[in-house]
C-alpha cells in the first residue's frame, strides 16, 4: 500500500485551483531568482527547488492541463515556450522544467480518473514535483535495451522489481512514472511512484557535466507495491503511443533554449570581431535563420498536438521526431559556432560559452538521443 503520508494527501482531491499563466512574468522570474543561481546549479550541483516551485505557482507547468484539474491550460505551445525560456538561461533547469512537465503530460493523458483529481492538480501547480523514468522503456521499445523493470500482478495492485540507473528530478516527495513488463505476458504497465513507498531507494551513484543540478538517481525498486489508483495504463501500448509524441516534441523547447542563447552571445562577439567573424560558415545569421524555421515548426506541431489526437494521424510522429532530431544537430551547429565566434574567451573555466557546449551535446544525447532517432525515423512512413 502506498504509506499514510501519501495517502493522506491523496485521500480526496484537491480542489481546482486556476493558476495564472504569462510568459513575461515567468521570463522575469527566470532573470531574477534563476540566472544568479546558474554558476552553482552547474558548478556545485545545486537543485534550484525554489525556483521549480515558483514556477509552478506562475503556470509553468499546467499548460496542457484542462481547467477541470487546476490549469488555464493554453495548450502544448505554452509548455514548450516555458522550456525554452528556462533552458535559454540555464539547460539543467530546462531539462527537470521538461521532466516534471512531462510527468503532467502522462497524468493529463490517464483513463484513470481518480489519478488525475488526485495527483494532476499537485504537480500543474507545483506544489509537489515530480520526474520521468521512460529513459529505458522508451529505448526499450526501440529496441535498443532490455526493459529494466518487471511487474507481477497483486489482489488491489502490482509488486515491482527491477532498477533504473538514472532518473532526474527526483527528490524527497517527488512523484516519477515507470513502465515495468507484465509477468506471464506480453503486456505492459505504466505507473505513477514515488520514493516514500517501501522498497523504492534513491542512490547518487555519478557525478555529471551540465546536469548536476538535475537531482539524478539511481532508483532501486525491491518488491514495491503499486495499488491500482497510482497505474496511469495497464496494458499501457495504446496510451504509450498517446503520450510519445508529447514526450518528444517538449523537449525540443530544450533545444530552441541553448539555440537561442548561442544567437545571443555570438551577437555579443560579433560586436568586436565581425570582421572576422563573417569568414566562418556558420555564421550567426545563418544559425537564426535556422533557429526561426525551427521554432516555427515546433509550434505549429503543438497547436495540432491541441487540436486533436494526432498519435492517430499517419506522418505526426514522424515530423515530430525529425523536429527533435534538427534540434539536436542544431544545438551542435549553434555551440560550435558559438564557441568559434568567441575565440579565447570560450575557454574560460566556468563560462557560459563553454557551459552550452556542454548543455548542447546533452540536448544530442538525452533519450531519446539523436541515434535513437534516427533509428526511429527509419521505421517510420515518409510524410505524405
Amino acid at each position: 500500500m502506498l504509506p499514510n503520508a501519501l495517502l493522506d494527501r491523496a485521500s480526496k482531491p484537491f480542489p481546482p485551483a486556476v493558476v495564472p499563466f504569462d510568459l513575461a512574468e515567468i521570463q522575469s522570474a527566470i532573470d531574477q531568482h534563476l540566472a544568479p543561481l546558474v554558476p552553482t546549479i552547474d558548478q556545485e550541483g545545486v537543485y534550484p527547488r525554489q525556483f521549480m516551485h515558483r514556477l509552478g505557482t506562475l503556470g509553468g507547468f499546467g499548460q496542457t492541463v484542462s481547467p477541470d484539474f487546476g490549469s488555464r491550460g493554453q495548450g502544448f505551445r505554452a509548455a514548450v515556450q516555458v522550456i525554452e525560456a528556462v533552458s535559454q538561461t540555464c539547460l539543467c533547469t530546462g531539462f527537470i522544467t521538461w521532466c516534471h512537465i512531462a510527468c503532467v503530460w502522462y497524468a493529463q493523458n490517464a483513463d484513470n480518473v481518480a489519478l488525475k483529481e488526485h495527483l494532476l492538480p499537485q504537480i500543474a501547480n507545483g506544489e509537489v514535483l515530480a520526474g520521468t523514468g521512460l529513459s529505458n522503456p522508451m529505448k526499450h521499445f526501440a529496441a535498443i535495451e532490455k526493459i529494466a523493470l518487471v511487474a507481477e500482478r497483486r489482489e488491489g495492485g502490482y509488486v515491482i522489481d527491477g532498477l533504473l540507473p538514472w532518473v532526474s528530478n527526483l527528490g524527497p516527495g517527488h512523484y516519477f512514472a515507470v513502465v515495468a513488463k507484465i509477468v506471464g505476458s506480453d503486456d505492459y504497465l505504466m505507473a505513477i511512484v514515488s520514493d516514500r513507498l517501501p522498497g523504492l531507494t534513491l542512490k547518487s551513484t555519478a557525478h555529471f557535466i551540465a546536469l548536476e543540478g538535475s537531482n539524478t538517481f539511481s532508483c532501486q525498486l525491491r518488491q514495491v507495491f503499486v495499488s491500482d489508483e497510482w497505474i496511469l495504463a495497464a496494458p499501457c501500448a495504446d496510451y504509450i503511443d498517446r503520450i510519445k509524441p508529447g514526450f518528444v516534441l517538449a523537449q525540443v523547447g530544450m533545444g530552441l533554449g541553448v539555440i537561442q542563447a548561442c544567437v545571443d552571445s555570438m551577437k555579443r562577439s560579433n560586436q568586436r570581431y565581425d570582421h572576422v567573424n563573417n569568414f566562418l560558415d556558420d555564421s550567426v545569421d545563418r544559425i537564426e535563420a535556422d533557429l526561426g524555421r525551427l521554432r516555427s515548426q515546433t509550434y505549429a506541431l503543438a497547436d495540432t498536438l491541441n487540436a486533436q489526437p494526432p498519435y492517430c494521424e499517419p506522418g505526426f510522429f514522424r515530423r515530430v521526431v525529425q523536429a527533435r532530431a534538427d534540434a539536436s544537430e542544431l544545438s551542435l551547429r549553434a555551440s560550435q559556432a558559438d564557441m568559434l565566434h568567441a575565440g579565447a574567451r570560450s575557454y574560460l573555466q566556468g563560462g557560459a560559452i563553454e557551459r552550452r557546449l556542454r548543455e548542447a551535446y546533452f540536448v544530442a544525447m538525452v533519450t531519446p538521443a539523436l541515434k535513437h532517432l534516427k533509428k526511429v525515423l527509419q521505421t517510420l512512413p515518409a510524410t505524405p
